[in-house]
C-alpha cells in the first residue's frame, strides 16, 4: 500500500508542476541561428560590455571567440578586451567572488553553459522581465527569476517595467504582463532584438563547437549523396545476372 501512494504521489508530481508553471510568464520562442555572424559579434559586444563585469565565461578565450565569429585579433583587443591582457586569455569576470557575495548576497554564476542549462528560450525571457519591485534588495525582481539577486543591469535599455499580477480563484498571483513606467533608450522591438543577439551568443558559449560541426554535418550529407549512387550502381551491377 505504501509503495501505491509513493507512486501516485510521483505520477501527480508532473501534472502540479505543469499548473505551477502556469502562473508564471510565457516563455517566447527565440530565433537561435548560429551561422548569423553578426548577431553573435553583436551578442559578444553586449556580453563584454554588460555580463563580464559581474559573470565569467571561463570556458572560452577571446582568441578563439575572435575566430569562431570572425573577429580580427585587432579588433578583439580595441574593443573586447577590457577584463584580460592578452587575447589567450579566458573571459573571466572583473568582480571578485568574495566583492559580489558581500554586495549581492551570492556569487554571480559563471554563463558558459546557461544556454545549456536554463534552455533559450528561458534565458531570453529571463533578459525581458525584471520589474521595479521597491521591497527587493536590488530594487528589482524578475517574473522568470523570482527574488533574483541580480540587479537590471540593461534598464536604460529597456527603460522601467512594473509587473501585473491577479490572484485567480484560488488566491494565487498570476502574471498578467508589463506596464512601461519609464521608456528606455530602445524600443521594445530594439530591445527585444539586441536580447535575442546576446541569448544567441549564450547558446554559441554553451558549445562553441557546432559550428565546426555544422560544417561537418554539411560534408558528411554530400559525401553519403555522392556514396549512393555508386552504391546504387554497384547494386545493380551484382544483381543484374540475377534479374
Amino acid at each position: 500500500m505504501k509503495k501505491l501512494l509513493i507512486l501516485l504521489f510521483l505520477a501527480v508530481l508532473p501534472a502540479a508542476a505543469f499548473a505551477a508553471s502556469e502562473h508564471g510568464p510565457k516563455l517566447d520562442p527565440v530565433n537561435i541561428d548560429l551561422n548569423d555572424k553578426a548577431s553573435l559579434q553583436r551578442g559578444a559586444r553586449i556580453f563584454v560590455n554588460y555580463c563580464l563585469s559581474c559573470h565569467s565565461a571561463s570556458y572560452m578565450r577571446y582568441n578563439r571567440m575572435g575566430n569562431d565569429l570572425g573577429i580580427s585579433e585587432e579588433l578583439v583587443k580595441e574593443n573586447l578586451l577590457f577584463a584580460a591582457d592578452k587575447v589567450g586569455d579566458l573571459m573571466k569576470a572583473v568582480m571578485p567572488k568574495d566583492d559580489a557575495k558581500l554586495w549581492f548576497g551570492v556569487a554571480p554564476p559563471d554563463l558558459s553553459l546557461i544556454a545549456r542549462s536554463r534552455k533559450p528560450a528561458w534565458v531570453y525571457a529571463y533578459l525581458r522581465s525584471f520589474y521595479r519591485d521597491p521591497e527587493s534588495h536590488s530594487g528589482w525582481n524578475n517574473v522568470v527569476f523570482p527574488h533574483v539577486a541580480m540587479p537590471h543591469v540593461l534598464y536604460e535599455w529597456q527603460g522601467d517595467q512594473r509587473a501585473v499580477f491577479k490572484k485567480d480563484a484560488h488566491g494565487v498571483d498570476v502574471f498578467e504582463g508589463f506596464e512601461l513606467e519609464r521608456p528606455g533608450s530602445m524600443s521594445a522591438k530594439d530591445y527585444d532584438a539586441a536580447m535575442r543577439d546576446l541569448t544567441n551568443f549564450l547558446v554559441y558559449l554553451g558549445e562553441p563547437a557546432k559550428l565546426v560541426r555544422y560544417q561537418i554535418g554539411l560534408y558528411v550529407l554530400i559525401f553519403l549523396a555522392v556514396f549512393l549512387v555508386f552504391a546504387y550502381l554497384l547494386k545493380k551491377e551484382y544483381w543484374k545476372d540475377v534479374h
